[in-house]
């Protein structure tokens, strides 16, 4: 599996300890160094099975420059906000950890963590 995080969260602090005390074997994707690209972002939420905007971190500062939270949520709307965070990874939401079964979860609890686990 794989966790996408961002170091000074604490969220993804906490879903790595669960993941350590779990026992089990992940790879770290930093994504703000490391970002997803449009396409990956796609197939991220179709296992997810969330859109774009349910994944967004409207509260940013960029988001707030961008005007996001008055941007529609229909789907002619997606690829504005895919394009928005492949260009600023800061605004998906983390830790998000894809499992090698293909279910992929927003860890933001330890029982979503756990939801991943084999």
């Amino acid at each position: 599996m794989e966790i996408w995080i961002n170091p000074r969260c604490g969220k993804c602090r906490s879903a790595l300890g669960v993941l350590d005390g779990a026992g089990v074997t992940y790879t770290v994707r930093r994504y703000l160094e490391d970002p997803p690209g449009v396409a990956e972002l796609e197939q991220v939420l179709e296992r997810l099975g969330l859109e774009p905007w349910d994944i967004a971190r409207t509260d940013e500062q960029v988001a707030k420059d961008l005007g996001m939270k008055q941007w529609g949520r229909e789907a002619d709307d997606r690829a504005r906000w895919l394009a928005a965070m492949a260009e600023h990874p800061i605004l998906i939401q983390r830790p998000i950890i894809t499992a090698d079964d293909g279910h992929a979860v927003v860890a933001r609890t330890p029982e979503a963590v756990k939801s991943v686990l084999p």
